[in-house]
This record gives structure tokens, sequence and C-alpha cells, in this order.
């Protein structure tokens, strides 16, 4: 039978942990990397109206609402960090939370970490030729891990910090490009003749599979649960507040880009953010936008810097052959655990396997949030006593909106991308061995 997990026992007082504010910059963050500044050129391949182009984003920021806001049920009824290790350990059984925490923390964090550091390092050395993508990459990693490992009010202002020059750039990106854009390209706001055809094609939904990837990291505060103030009020706001925020931005921002530059130079471009500045700003503006992209990315690597490790140190938690990974240092930060994941991460930079990893990413957590949502279902009915300080807005119908738009991505990739969902059965495999390892002299409370 599933159990409960332990409470943590390295939880921080309220004043050693995140503020609201805090949490809410690592949601933002963690959703706005590298995603929203390509997808549009593969979107172009096969649509070519602007009203579904933009519902795109609209509907992709209305699923992870809905997700978020079920997120936060669970989170508020399971008050305890680790995401969905924590909650499908909980509700289903401690094997399904293993397997999910191992996905987290390779699929989930260090190979996207991995691949947002080298792209900082990318769009770094496009402006100094000089400079090693590589080494860029991996000497972030490394400064942000220093960073997170020390205190909270390091750990809190340098995320705070960057995520708010995140959201300003973003904001004055989308008011100049549109004020700049010479000629400006014709954009409605409104569905033309044809465009109901496209919203109910599979190019539409093919497109949607890129969108969901530009809005993972919804998730982010519940692996901070434990080290928020007052989680059971906090998380839901920080939850449902930062994915309309990113929503609104990614919504501007692709208005921006199809306002500022025609629709044939950027099909099949991945640098979509580089042409549109190019049309607004002229040849400088390829210069300002790599740098602008690099200190986007700062944040992004920052985010899952600090939240990802925390999967590390609940499982260590539960799991005496893994306890040294549950090790906190005198503010109560888990330092062995963000160090650990860094090790990963400049792992995969150095070898770039992440790349392969990456094709398949999105299946496998999309099975992870698509069992966490269909959790607060299980719940319900197999804990109906539990204290719940938060129901989810709109129940049921917000978390069926957020399974069905799921299953349908999951029923397209693994139509579309036989292969790459079928690499999810060793990734599965491989978490069920650490499992097999892990429950060795397990806790007698799990």
């Amino acid at each position: 039978m599933p159990v409960t997990p332990a409470p943590s026992a390295a939880a921080p007082s309220p004043q050693k942990g995140y503020s609201p504010f805090a949490a809410t910059a690592v949601v933002v963050a963690n959703m706005i990397g590298t995603g929203v500044f390509t997808s549009l050129g593969f979107q172009l391949l096969d649509i070519r109206s602007t009203f579904p182009l933009l519902l795109l984003w609209i509907v992709g920021g209305a699923a992870a609402f809905c997700g978020a806001v079920s997120y936060a049920e669970l989170g508020a009824a399971i008050p305890r960090s680790g995401g969905e290790y924590t909650f499908l350990s909980r509700i289903y059984h401690p094997v399904v939370g293993l397997v999910s925490g191992w996905i987290s923390a390779t699929i989930g964090f260090a190979a996207p970490t991995a691949l947002a550091a080298i792209t900082f390092g990318t769009y770094l050395s496009s402006v100094f030729p000089t400079l090693s993508p590589t080494w860029l990459g991996a000497g972030l990693v490394v400064v942000l891990t220093g960073v997170h490992a020390t205190t909270y009010r390091s750990s809190s202002l340098f995320q705070r910090g960057f995520t708010t020059v995140k959201v300003v750039l973003i904001v004055a990106f989308c008011i100049a490009a549109v004020a700049l854009a010479d000629p400006p390209q014709p954009v409605s706001l409104l569905p033309v003749a044809g465009d109901g055809a496209l919203v109910f094609s599979g190019a539409f939904f093919v497109s949607l599979i890129y969108v969901s990837y530009a809005y993972t990291g919804w998730n982010a505060a519940t692996y901070l649960t434990g080290e928020l103030a007052d989680p059971q009020r906090t998380l839901p706001r920080v939850l449902g507040g930062g994915t309309l925020l990113v929503t609104a931005l990614y919504v501007g921002l692709n208005y921006a880009f199809l306002k500022a530059a025609p629709m044939d130079a950027m099909a099949g471009r991945i640098e979509v953010g580089y042409v549109a500045a190019n049309h607004a700003f002229g040849p400088s503006g390829a210069a300002i936008m790599g740098v602008a992209l690099a200190v986007l990315l700062v944040s992004t690597v920052s985010a899952m810097v600090m939240a990802g490790p925390r999967v590390l140190q609940v499982i260590g938690e539960d799991y005496p052959v893994f306890r040294r990974l549950s090790r906190t240092n005198r503010d109560g930060i888990p330092a062995v655990a963000i160090v650990t994941q860094a090790a990963l991460t400049v792992a995969f930079i150095a070898t770039a396997s992440f790349e392969s990893i990456l094709v398949f990413a999105g299946f496998a957590l999309g099975l992870n949030s698509l069992l966490t949502v269909a959790g607060v279902f299980m719940l319900r009915v197999r804990e109906p006593e539990t204290e719940r300080p938060y129901r989810v807005w709109g129940f049921p119908f917000t978390p069926l909106v957020y399974i069905g738009l799921t299953l349908c991505t999951l029923t397209y990739i693994a139509m579309d991308r036989p292969t790459e969902a079928l690499m999810a059965v060793p990734l599965i495999g491989s978490g069920l061995i650490f499992y097999l390892i892990g429950r060795r002299g397990r806790h007698t409370g799990m």
C-alpha cells in the first residue's frame, strides 16, 4: 500500500525560506527559456495566419494554468518539497514517485539546464567569437551553484533580480519591436476565412507540442513547497499568477515577432528573435538581441539550479542509501543535492549527450504531469478527510481540461514520433532500478 512520506526534517523556518515573490520568480524564469524564441519558426511551416498562431499560445497558457491550479490543490494538501516525486509517492505508490523523481532530476532539470546554459554561451559567443559556448555554459552553472548553495538571502535576491530584468527586457522588446517595425506586418487578432480549418487541423496540434514545451516549468514552485512561507496559502497564487504572467508575455512576444518580420523570413528559422530584431532594429539588432537573450537565460538556468535539487533532497530523506543527498548547510539549504545536480548538468554540457534525450523530454514530462493532475481526483476519493486549504478552481472542469489537452499532445507525439515516445521505456526502467536499490533499508515510515 502507498504510504505518506515523512515530513521534511530540513524544512526551514519562514524567515529562512523563500518569499512568494522569489517563488513566483522561479516559476516565471523556469518557463521562459529558449522555447518561445524558437517555436514560431516551426509553426510557420504549416500555419500562415496570425489568429491561429496567437491562439496556440493562449491555448497553451490555458492548459498550463489548469495544470498549475491543480498542482496548487495537491501542494496545499501535501505541503512538502519535491514536486511530482512527493505527490505521486503519496497518491499512487513510492515506486511511482521515485521513477517520477528520477525523470525530474535528469530529463526535467539536468538536461534542460545544460541546454539553456549552452544556449547562453552560444548567444554570447555570437557577439564575442573568441569565447567558447561550452566553457561559458559550464561556468554559468558553476557560478549559479555557488549562489544557490550558500544562503537563502543570496539565492532569493539573485533569482528575483534576474527574473525582474527578464520581464522588463521582454516588455521593452515587445514595445520597441512593434513601434519600430518598418514596414509593420499585418497581424489580425480576429479569425479570417480558413482559420477555423487551421485551428482544428493536425498542424495546429503538432504546433501545440512546441508550445507545450515552451510552457514547461509552470510547476516549478512545487519543488520548493516545504521552503515557502505559509505554502498552503501562497502556493496557489504563486503557481496561478506566475503562469498567467508568462502567458501574457508569450502572447505579446509572438505578436511582436509577427508584427516586426515577414512570415517568410521566419519560417523554418530557429532564431526568430534574432530575425525579428534584425527587421525592427537593423543590423545592430543582432548583437543587441544576442546579449539580451543571454541575459534572459541567466534567470532560466538559475531557477533550474535552484529548484531541481529539491527532488534529490527529498529522495535522500526517504531512502537511507541516498541519505547524503538530504544534507543541508547551516542555512537549511540542500547544498549536497545542488552540487550533485550541477555535476550532472556539467557532464551533459561536456558531452552534449543530452540532445537525444531532449527529443522525448516533452513526452516523459507530459506523462509525469498527467499522472499528477489525475491525482487530484484520486486523492479526493482516497483521502476525503485530508485538509485542503485550497481547492482547485472550476473542479472538475479545470483538471479535466489539462488532462484532455495533455492526452492529445501525447497522442500526437506517439503518432508523429513513435521512436522518441518509446525511448521513455528505458528511462522508466532505469528509475525502477533506482527504486529497487533505494528500497533496501528504507525508513520505517516509508
